[in-house]
């Protein structure tokens, strides 16, 4: 019997307002249409217990978590996400595609909460051993216009959506920067465009992976 191919693990990236839950949902929908087995979810959260750690770090009553509390908490969700969700779906070779990962830490509590990028590898390392996303989509665009986007949700903000926007500025050039530094994984698409031409960028840049799968799919058939 030959080994299940392993998943393919896909994160989506970005600030506020940048279009995530609208395009993560179109993702899906490409692999669907590819007869690919896929799981959708999203950090902080994924599990039961990783989702009340949302719940703590998003509320914006109560006490407001210190940035080295809110880094660990990340952490702690995600270390629980792993194992119960992501890992699993992945040796099974299903599909992950995750709204947010460890790059959004680095930006995050990183670039926007001054937290060290020594302190954040450290757990990095610790929580994810070897594992990172296979490919990386970062939404970008301008802080004006994504902040504007959110204010037109009418919506309550959580404790994220209320920063100001210095804050998100340096969110943004964090993730640049992640981006930078991993040119081979990351595909920096503009979402400051019509959502079609968003979304044509993003299945461009997801036709590599979805041939490579299928040419894999197709070994293993001959050579069964």
């Amino acid at each position: 019997m030959s080994e299940v191919q392993r998943g393919c693990f896909i994160t989506l990236e970005g600030g506020e307002g940048v279009g995530k839950t609208t395009n993560l949902a179109y993702l899906t929908q490409q692999l669907q249409a590819a007869s690919i087995p896929w799981i959708a979810t999203r950090e902080p959260g994924g599990t039961p217990l990783a989702e009340r750690i949302r719940d703590l770090l998003l509320a914006n009553d109560g006490e407001k978590p210190h940035e080295l509390t809110e880094l660990l908490l990340m952490f702690a969700a995600r270390a629980q996400h792993l194992e119960e969700v992501i890992k699993p779906a992945l040796a099974a070779g299903t599909w992950v595609v995750c709204d947010r990962f460890t790059d959004a830490t680095y930006a995050y509590q990183g670039r926007g909460r001054g937290q060290s990028e020594s302190r954040i590898h450290q757990l990095e390392k610790l929580v994810q051993e070897n594992l990172e996303p296979d490919l990386t989509f970062l939404l970008d665009m301008p802080v004006e216009a994504a902040t504007a986007r959110v204010a037109a949700r009418g919506q309550q903000p959580d404790r994220f959506e209320q920063e100001h926007q210095a804050f998100f500025q340096r969110v943004r050039e964090g993730y640049l920067n992640q981006a930078l530094k991993n040119p081979l994984r990351f595909r920096v698409i503009n979402a400051d465009q019509s959502l079609e031409a968003v979304q044509k960028d993003l299945k461009e840049a997801l036709i590599p992976s979805l041939l490579a799968w299928k040419n894999q799919q197709e070994k293993e058939g001959r050579d069964a």
